[in-house]
């Protein structure tokens, strides 16, 4: 008889799963037994989950729910009973580890308070490929996901972090990546050095390197792919100049001059009196 091996995942437990970001041949044995195993797979989206399982020759066994940033709040309770009641439980999202920037948190949250066991089954992460293949210091960093919609939000955003010493990773679609390195020019400097990935783990994968100006050059075209940006960290200090065009900005969608003053000041740690001099000396020129 062929030898009884132990579940990947413990009954009355959640289990986090990576999922591949590209190459489907990423994906480890121990996921795709969990796959097998589960009693409830919460996936953010049940069709690519389905369709990664069906590329991996893996019959999902398992009741399959839904799992995303409109329905979390509803079904994280709900995935906590299950588990509490016995069941595996088994979370994973489109591409990479639940809760980077993706649905799990909130599910995870409510486990850790009400004593429910809670584990990972690691494997593919964008931010932490795109760091490792950026050449920037990867020491410290930090993951800042999806920056802003508004444009004015996504500029102060930036401005707060500005200072930061800490290598920085952001996500970003194909469509906005070309504005939102402008922007990073505007609150980081153009001499920043950064990198843009496209498509990692792809056959089309692209790694671009330079300053912030070079790749606002290299994206004027049309990109496509998942997008992920590495910017290296501040060495030096700031003053209330570099933040004027920020509080601009704020001001231009009808925010008061001294109240977007005081949002730049409370984001940076400069003073609100300062940044709302020189805003008003910018205007005066």
């Amino acid at each position: 008889m062929p030898e009884q091996r132990e579940p990947v995942q413990r009954p009355a437990s959640i289990l986090l799963a990576a999922t591949p970001i590209g190459d489907v041949d990423d994906a480890s044995p121990r996921f795709i037994r969990a796959l097998q195993e589960a009693e409830v797979v919460a996936a953010e989206d049940t069709r690519r989950m389905l369709a990664l399982a069906s590329r991996l020759n893996v019959r999902v066994n398992g009741k399959v729910l839904s799992l995303h940033d409109h329905n979390e709040g509803d079904r994280a309770e709900g995935l906590v009973d299950l588990a509490e009641g016995g069941a595996r439980i088994l979370l994973v999202s489109d591409a990479g580890m639940p809760t980077v920037s993706d649905p799990g948190f909130r599910v995870v949250r409510a486990a850790v308070e009400r004593g429910v066991h809670v584990s990972a089954l690691p494997g593919p992460s964008a931010p932490v490929t795109a760091l490792a293949v950026s050449g920037l210091p990867s020491d410290r960093f930090s993951f800042e996901g999806f920056l802003p919609r508004k444009d004015g939000e996504a500029s102060a955003y930036l401005e707060a972090l500005a200072g930061d010493p800490h290598t920085l990773i952001f996500f970003e679609s194909a469509k906005r990546v070309h504005g939102t390195l402008q922007r990073m020019a505007s609150a980081f400097g153009g001499e920043r050095q950064a990198v843009v990935c496209r498509e990692l783990t792809k056959k089309y994968e692209e790694v671009l390197r330079g300053s912030l100006s070079d790749l606002i050059t290299q994206t004027e075209g049309e990109v496509l792919g998942e997008i992920t940006i590495v910017i290296a960290g501040f060495k030096g200090k700031k003053s209330a100049e570099d933040h004027v065009k920020t509080v601009l900005a704020l001001a231009s969608e009808g925010m008061r001059l001294k109240d977007a003053a005081a949002e730049v000041a409370s984001a940076t740690g400069l003073r609100k009196n300062e940044l709302y001099k020189a805003a008003l000396a910018y205007k005066e020129q």
